[in-house]
Protein backbone atom coordinates (compact mmCIF):
# COMPACT_ATOMS: atom_id res chain seq x y z
CA UNK A 1 0.00 0.00 0.00
CA UNK A 2 3.13 2.39 0.46
CA UNK A 3 4.67 1.45 -2.37
CA UNK A 4 1.60 2.62 -4.34
CA UNK A 5 0.74 5.98 -2.40
CA UNK A 6 4.69 6.25 -2.91
CA UNK A 7 4.53 5.85 -6.99
CA UNK A 8 1.26 8.29 -7.11
CA UNK A 9 2.93 10.51 -5.21
CA UNK A 10 6.15 10.55 -7.32
CA UNK A 11 3.96 10.40 -10.41
CA UNK A 12 2.20 13.50 -9.91
CA UNK A 13 5.14 15.49 -8.57
CA UNK A 14 6.61 14.84 -11.77
CA UNK A 15 3.95 15.99 -13.72
CA UNK A 16 4.09 19.58 -14.73
CA UNK A 17 1.37 22.23 -14.26
CA UNK A 18 -1.13 22.78 -16.85
CA UNK A 19 0.19 26.80 -17.70
CA UNK A 20 3.82 25.09 -18.10
CA UNK A 21 3.12 22.16 -20.01
CA UNK A 22 1.65 24.62 -22.55
CA UNK A 23 3.59 25.53 -25.07
CA UNK A 24 4.81 29.13 -26.14
CA UNK A 25 2.84 29.21 -29.48
CA UNK A 26 -0.19 27.73 -27.56
CA UNK A 27 -0.25 30.22 -24.75
CA UNK A 28 0.38 33.10 -27.63
CA UNK A 29 -2.28 31.45 -30.06
CA UNK A 30 -4.77 31.67 -26.81
CA UNK A 31 -4.00 35.01 -25.98
CA UNK A 32 -4.27 35.75 -29.76
CA UNK A 33 -7.72 34.04 -30.10
CA UNK A 34 -9.21 36.43 -26.74
CA UNK A 35 -7.95 40.10 -27.97
CA UNK A 36 -9.74 39.08 -31.47
CA UNK A 37 -12.85 37.81 -29.71
CA UNK A 38 -13.10 41.86 -27.69
CA UNK A 39 -11.59 43.34 -30.80
CA UNK A 40 -14.82 41.75 -32.95
CA UNK A 41 -16.91 42.63 -29.67
CA UNK A 42 -16.42 46.05 -30.33
CA UNK A 43 -17.07 45.94 -34.14
CA UNK A 44 -20.18 44.16 -33.59
CA UNK A 45 -21.27 47.56 -30.88
CA UNK A 46 -20.26 49.60 -33.57
CA UNK A 47 -21.77 48.09 -36.22
CA UNK A 48 -24.69 47.50 -33.77
CA UNK A 49 -25.01 51.39 -33.26
CA UNK A 50 -24.58 52.23 -37.45
CA UNK A 51 -27.43 49.17 -38.23
CA UNK A 52 -29.81 50.72 -35.27
CA UNK A 53 -29.43 54.52 -37.64
CA UNK A 54 -29.69 52.91 -40.77
CA UNK A 55 -32.94 51.07 -39.64
CA UNK A 56 -33.98 54.82 -37.50
CA UNK A 57 -33.35 56.59 -40.85
CA UNK A 58 -35.55 54.74 -43.48
CA UNK A 59 -38.96 55.79 -44.83
CA UNK A 60 -41.68 53.64 -43.43
CA UNK A 61 -42.07 51.84 -46.82
CA UNK A 62 -38.67 50.33 -46.65
CA UNK A 63 -38.62 50.24 -42.87
CA UNK A 64 -41.78 47.36 -43.08
CA UNK A 65 -39.75 45.41 -46.05
CA UNK A 66 -37.64 45.16 -43.92
CA UNK A 67 -39.68 43.28 -40.81
CA UNK A 68 -41.36 41.60 -43.55
CA UNK A 69 -38.41 39.79 -45.19
CA UNK A 70 -37.47 38.32 -41.60
CA UNK A 71 -40.33 35.63 -40.99
CA UNK A 72 -39.43 36.03 -36.70
CA UNK A 73 -40.12 39.42 -36.43
CA UNK A 74 -42.84 39.79 -39.00
CA UNK A 75 -44.78 37.08 -37.39
CA UNK A 76 -44.11 38.78 -33.82
CA UNK A 77 -45.71 42.09 -35.47
CA UNK A 78 -48.77 40.44 -37.11
CA UNK A 79 -49.63 38.81 -33.72
CA UNK A 80 -51.02 42.27 -32.68
CA UNK A 81 -52.60 42.70 -35.89
CA UNK A 82 -53.19 45.98 -37.39
CA UNK A 83 -52.75 47.57 -34.12
CA UNK A 84 -49.54 45.92 -34.89
CA UNK A 85 -47.98 47.65 -37.39
CA UNK A 86 -49.51 50.84 -36.67
CA UNK A 87 -47.57 51.10 -33.24
CA UNK A 88 -44.17 50.04 -35.18
CA UNK A 89 -45.23 52.22 -37.48
CA UNK A 90 -45.45 55.04 -35.06
CA UNK A 91 -42.26 54.25 -32.93
CA UNK A 92 -39.46 52.59 -35.50
CA UNK A 93 -37.43 55.71 -35.53
CA UNK A 94 -37.03 56.04 -31.66
CA UNK A 95 -36.59 52.41 -30.84
CA UNK A 96 -32.89 51.34 -29.88
CA UNK A 97 -32.55 48.81 -32.45
CA UNK A 98 -29.00 47.74 -31.23
CA UNK A 99 -28.35 43.90 -31.29
CA UNK A 100 -28.88 42.63 -27.50
CA UNK A 101 -25.25 41.36 -26.30
CA UNK A 102 -25.82 37.44 -25.08
CA UNK A 103 -22.38 36.91 -24.02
Amino acid sequence: MKTIFAVLLLGVAGMPPLACGQSAAAQDAGRDADMAARASDRVDAADSKQMEKDLQRLPWPQFRAVIEAVPKMRAGVEAYGTVGWQIIEANYTRYPWQKISTG
